[in-house]
């Protein structure tokens, strides 16, 4: 007999109060505003990581630093925001949902409050690169997806995507009103002002936010008391966060010289090269260099995120119905081209040509997580592809770290961006045509076995 005692058992008892789907309701299911919560803290976290790229000119002009020194904070926090990624799940497991949201906000409003006041570049590095970078890596694509899976059972696909928008989103709000903020009173203005936000959300986060419906007597939004007391009879101790991180090491190590981890992985790298590394960080300035103002430039990367929410929805749709190898194929072989055009479109004023270019940037910026998402399980199976597409975002994150630092050296030593935005369409190019080699079909199970030798998966 089950235990009424244990957590699962005392959410069969509450399950009267607990709506389903197509049924009349009498209060709104606390998972709704679990997933709301998250949602704000996703947008917020997304928008404070990307949000350096409207503060480094103003720095760079008050401080007197170059733009080699805050390029490399830059790199600093997409290397770390990326490597986060396949460590995430280990934090969130032994810290709980609650606490890991309320330490990285406290972490971003405490790096953002120190570099008003700092005096060197490598305290730049060290509050955006590091500290910044570990707390929004911490609350980024796997904190939504553990909400979900935790918190949902009907509507857990719904949720998911609308929790994944939020990662592009946050520079749709934010980075406009963070330049015009900027404009008006200076950098240090808006690091104060991300410092408040995190102040604000902070006692939302503990109000609301837990770690499971269990802990507050409900069941998952659409879940079924049988369910719940078959798990609870099922229940075991969670892994440990040790184990869980070994076991990502294990998969990582085993994978890693196979032919689809090194093309997935390097193609993943080119798309934070030519995304994250190089518009996000360095589109603002570049186009300052042509006489742009950091508001408007920082209005062309709403738009980007406007594009891009339409991007992904509809990715996801043509990758159930065509070759995801054609689908990455296409998504590179249009952003190779857009870059490449960037130095003869950029200038003062925004023309339609420009507008253009801007769009596909957004139809293709996170188009390409869908086909990548596919061709990993395909390549590695279910548990494992999961896994293989953490590290394979770490990849991403990689090359956006040093396309950022890249991009900002090429930029210091000729001059302008003109040769950073020929590599980057290169680089896109080039993965364009490997993307095509990609193997559609898994492999047999002794190719699985050598690749993946020794690998067992964790208890659940």
């Amino acid at each position: 007999m089950t235990d009424m005692g244990t957590p699962a058992a005392a959410a069969v008892a509450a399950a009267g109060n607990t709506p389903r789907p197509g049924g009349s309701w009498r209060r709104l299911h606390r998972a709704w505003l679990v997933v709301a919560v998250t949602f704000l803290v996703l947008l917020a976290s997304a928008a404070f990581r990307s949000s350096l790229g409207v503060l480094l000119v103003p720095i760079e002009d008050d401080l007197g630093w170059s733009r080699t020194d805050t390029s490399i904070a830059v790199s600093l926090n997409l290397l770390v925001y990326g490597v986060a990624a396949p460590f995430a799940a280990a934090l969130l497991e032994r810290v709980g949902i609650r606490r890991t949201a309320a330490g990285a906000l406290l972490l971003i409003a405490a790096g953002c409050l120190l570099t008003t006041v700092m005096t060197a570049p490598w305290q730049l590095s060290v509050l955006w690169g590091l500290l910044i970078g570990a707390a929004t890596g911490s609350v980024a694509l796997v904190f939504g997806a553990i909400v979900a899976n935790r918190w949902f059972v009907a509507r857990r696909g719904l949720v998911v995507g609308v929790l994944g928008a939020a990662w592009t989103t946050g520079q749709l709000i934010f980075l406009p009103l963070l330049a015009a903020l900027v404009d008006a009173f200076g950098w240090r203005a808006a690091s104060f002002a991300v410092a408040g936000t995190c102040a604000l959300l902070l006692p939302v986060v503990v109000a609301v936010l837990r770690d499971r419906p269990e802990d507050v007597g409900l069941l998952p939004y659409g879940g079924q008391p049988a369910e719940a007391a078959e798990a609870a009879g099922q229940e075991q101790a969670p892994p440990t966060a040790r184990a869980a991180v070994g076991h990502a090491v294990t998969v990582l190590r085993e994978a890693f010289w196979t032919r689809p981890f090194l093309l997935l992985a390097g193609t993943f790298f080119v798309c934070g090269w030519t995304t994250n590394g190089i518009i996000s960080s360095h589109f603002v300035p570049a186009a300052h260099d042509h006489g742009m103002g950091a508001t408007t430039a920082a209005g062309l990367l709403a738009v980007v995120g406007i594009f891009d929410i339409v991007g992904t929805i509809g990715s996801g749709w043509l990758t159930d119905r065509m070759d995801p190898r054609k689908l990455l194929a296409l998504y590179y072989g249009l952003r190779g081209l857009a870059l490449l055009a960037v130095p003869a479109l950029l200038g003062p004023n925004v023309d339609p040509p420009l507008l253009v270019v801007v769009a596909l940037f957004g139809l293709d910026w996170v188009a390409t997580v869908p086909p990548t998402v596919v061709l990993c399980r395909e390549a590695f199976g279910a548990d494992r592809g999961s896994i293989i597409f953490g590290w394979v975002f770490a990849a991403h994150m990689i090359g956006a770290s040093a396309a950022a630092a890249v991009s900002g050296a090429l930029r210091s030593a000729s001059g302008d961006y003109t040769s950073a935005w020929l590599l980057a369409g290169a680089l896109a190019v080039a993965a364009a045509a490997a993307s095509l080699t990609l193997q559609r079909r898994q492999p047999p199970p002794d190719a699985l076995d050598r690749a993946l030798a020794g690998e067992s998966l964790p208890t659940q």
